[in-house]
């Protein structure tokens, strides 16, 4: 990860919108709506996800109001994938960004349980077999399984246990840093 006086280096690939805010306004935030048109059909799982990302996020960085969904930028730009849209190489104070492993958030945006370890992931996904549930989404989305959805939700909280230790430069343990913005200011550009 680049970093250099309280700044680290992110790349984050944007839609056209994005720009024309950022080069009017400048500064860009998303907001609900916006995700709910991108991903049409399958937005309740993004929603579910995201307002939970939202929800512990807003605890480590200050959200501003009225916008509140982030934008996601990555540490690599081998991490991007810029279709349909622009990448953007952004200076951002680290104050301003929240840190995880994109593929705790996988886990999240695919609805599943993060563990504290691999054990007691396989250990947790041993119990869903023992149900009879196949899916484990089935748990969050279906009105079924309360316990299973607090204990999977519940879980998400740890997509930011590697925040501080990335803030220190200590990368070990985390696979691909992923940072998370609550807006994307035009003097971030680089």
């Amino acid at each position: 990860m680049d970093t250099k006086n309280g700044n680290v280096i992110l790349y984050s690939p944007q839609s056209k919108a994005v720009w024309q805010e950022l080069q009017n306004l400048g500064i860009a935030y998303s907001r609900r709506e916006y995700v709910q048109k991108k991903y049409e059909e399958s937005s309740k799982i993004f929603l579910t996800a995201y307002d939970a990302y939202i929800k512990e996020a807003e605890k480590i960085v200050a959200k501003p109001e009225p916008w509140n969904y982030p934008y996601w930028a990555f540490a690599s730009m081998d991490q991007v994938d810029p279709a349909g849209g622009r990448l953007m190489t952004l200076e951002v104070p680290m104050s301003e960004a929240v840190f995880f492993d994109q593929y705790d958030w996988y886990k999240v945006l695919r609805l599943s349980y993060i563990g504290e370890d691999e054990a007691d992931e396989e250990a947790f996904m041993r119990d869903l077999e023992r149900r009879g549930i196949r899916d484990v989404s089935e748990a969050v989305l279906k009105p079924f399984y309360p316990d299973l959805k607090r204990k999977i939700t519940d879980s998400w909280k740890r997509i930011f246990r590697h925040d501080a230790a990335i803030r220190r430069g200590d990368t070990s343990g985390v696979r691909a840093v992923q940072a998370g913005l609550w807006c994307i200011k035009k003097e971030w550009l680089i």
